[in-house]
């Protein structure tokens, strides 16, 4: 079975500040996006990565790859993504090539583990389509724009979607053409999916598979690696 992962990391990456885009930040010395493709290489299910970058990072990333000593003897492409997450999944199914199942990952996730992505390539296969998630832990309100509470939606049931999200490739190419002929737009894949009426399945996941949005989950991953809970 060959599983191609996309890794999404062309983001602006306002929330985080500063100069430098989130993606070649360094966690601990070594940066946020080698450390994702470090956990999406461990897994024995993918066979090769497409990582969607800024065009203005395209040379940046591919330097940084081609220097790193762990990523020698990997299967990986570079492509330049576009203006919205949606449009830059697109640009990375163009370059899908043989894959049967098709793994999309946010690049600022990067702790996430390779049996937990084995989980879900095997959830993709055998459903269709699945994603991995957590239930939510505290009470989720609907809040409107003027600030006061519209209303407070039962917990039991409602989860908090990560990545990866995996799918079967011509399930998911349908879907992402489909969005673009109907003017969908979504937030992420398996809404995608969802919108064109298939069902999604859901993995339950990892709290460690946490997001780099903030300063403060820099410092959270730092503090988690040198403790030894992450490496």
């Amino acid at each position: 079975m060959h599983v191609t992962a996309i890794i999404v990391a062309a983001g602006a990456s306002r929330r985080i500040g500063g100069v430098t885009a989130k993606t070649y930040l360094p966690i601990a010395g070594r940066a946020l996006i080698l450390r994702t493709l470090d956990r999406v290489f461990a897994a024995p299910s993918v066979t090769e990565a497409v990582l969607v970058v800024s065009a203005e990072d395209l040379e940046r990333c591919r330097q940084l790859i081609e220097s790193d000593t762990s990523s020698k003897g990997r299967a990986w492409v570079l492509q330049i993504g576009g203006a919205t997450r949606q449009q830059s999944v697109r640009q990375g199914l163009a370059k899908i090539g043989g894959a049967d199942v098709v793994m999309i990952h946010d690049g600022a996730r990067p702790f996430v583990s390779a049996a937990l992505i084995d989980r879900c390539v095997q959830a993709a296969v055998a459903h269709g389509a699945a994603v991995v998630g957590l239930p939510v832990r505290d009470t989720i309100k609907r809040v409107g724009a003027d600030c006061y509470v519209q209303s407070t939606p039962v917990r039991a049931g409602l989860w908090e979607i990560q990545t990866p999200q995996i799918f079967q490739r011509e399930l998911i190419v349908a879907a992402h053409e489909w969005a673009a002929r109907e003017g969908v737009e979504a937030t992420d894949d398996a809404m995608v999916v969802e919108r064109m009426g298939k069902p999604v399945y859901v993995v339950e996941g990892e709290r460690n598979n946490f997001k780099i949005t903030v300063p403060e989950d820099l410092l959270l991953a730092e503090a988690l690696i040198r403790a030894g809970v992450l490496t």
